[in-house]
């Protein structure tokens, strides 16, 4: 069997990206190829069956060259008329089957999402997938309403959490930091403006003034970062707010279980990946109320500076934790779509098959 996956490959280490190459190392695990086509920005040498395209022609040129039982796409964030393009293309590919996995938690309340219906373009596309993989039950009422097939939809969460390696390095600057800040307040994903990471750059100023010895570490990279190198240089307290850029997985993971709490402000969310895994660590996680958190997690407003402050203040005022326990995990949602894997190719199928392109609606 072999599976062809299309999405954002990391770094950095968003929640897509974190499922995709967990599906990846599953694979390769059982000896099975693990292919993948980035589709972010990032621009690398093509290795170890992990491709860089550089534009929209050569995607569908490795689509049409690389062989592939299943083709499974990744979408977050918006379906722009490009996605929407390249569904349609993996959808017709012959005798391959198609799967979609769809990350975005803010698309189904957008203007976008809301307008879902069976007669639109994009509910014609989505009925042409062998399998679509929603990571939470609202973006799965979303596709009904754009009439996908039950047999067709299911609902997989994110992927498992890892553990921290014992040989997990942090990067030095990141170390210095820490051995300088307490407490300390991390926030881990992409430096893009739907994360809010402004809002947590101002709020330490009422932190601080609190709790002098306050730091905060914000981890990713993004279209931001210079926007966001200027406005923590504009800060009296510059030197207490850390722009890390990107840092091994295994880095960032080590990095939540040692801070205080974990913030995860945005305008719109998924089922954030990093919120799971502070949790895991027993970490204190405050984030933006999205109508689809974890149980534990310290809620504010969208946008609301004093709320967030307010929540900081009440993590910190429970005192340092003391011998965490990490959360237990449950069924492994990897494996899950492994057997979705396996149920479109049965074990014995012949790759050569002939499959109508033209899918039944």
């Amino acid at each position: 069997m072999n599976v062809l996956q299309l999405g954002p490959f990391p770094p950095p280490h968003g929640g897509l990206q974190t499922n995709l190459a967990a599906i990846r190392t599953a694979l390769l695990k059982r000896g099975l190829p693990g292919i993948v086509i980035n589709l972010n920005r990032t621009r690398r040498p093509d290795a170890e069956g992990v491709y860089y395209p550089r534009n929209a022609m050569e995607v569908l040129r490795l689509l049409w060259r690389l062989p592939a039982d299943i083709v499974h796409l990744h979408v977050g964030g918006n379906l722009t008329p490009r996605l929407l393009g390249l569904a349609v293309v993996c959808t017709l590919l012959p005798g391959r089957k198609a799967v979609l996995s769809f990350h975005s938690g803010g698309y189904p309340t957008s203007p976008a999402g809301r307008s879902a219906r069976p007669g639109s373009l994009r509910g014609w596309v989505f009925r042409r997938f062998d399998r679509i993989i929603a990571v939470n039950q609202e973006i799965a009422a979303m596709f009904r309403r754009f009439g996908v097939r039950e047999s067709r939809l299911g609902v997989i969460e994110p992927s498992p959490i890892p553990e921290v390696p014992s040989d997990a390095t942090m990067p030095e600057p990141i170390r210095e930091f820490i051995r300088s800040h307490d407490p300390l307040l991390v926030s881990v994903g992409l430096l893009e403006p739907e994360y809010d990471l402004p809002l947590q750059i101002d709020v330490m100023e009422r932190v601080r003034a609190q709790w002098p010895g306050a730091g905060l570490v914000i981890a990713g990279s993004g279209s931001l970062e210079d926007e966001l190198r200027e406005r923590i240089q504009a800060k009296p307290y510059a030197a207490h707010v850390l722009l890390a850029g990107d840092v091994p997985h295994a880095a960032a993971l080590e990095l939540m279980r040692q801070a205080r709490a974990m913030l995860r402000t945005t305008w719109y969310d998924g089922d954030s990946v990093a919120v799971r895994e502070a949790l895991h660590f027993g970490t204190p996680v405050i984030a933006t109320e999205n109508a689809m958190r974890p149980s534990g997690v310290w809620l504010i407003p969208v946008g609301d500076a004093a709320a967030l402050v307010e929540c900081i203040r009440g993590v910190l005022a429970t005192g340092p934790a003391i011998g965490r326990q990490m959360r237990p995990g449950g069924e492994d949602p990897i494996a899950e779509v492994i057997r979705l894997y396996e149920e479109l190719v049965p074990e014995g199928t012949d790759p050569n098959r002939a499959i109508d392109p033209v899918k039944p609606q």
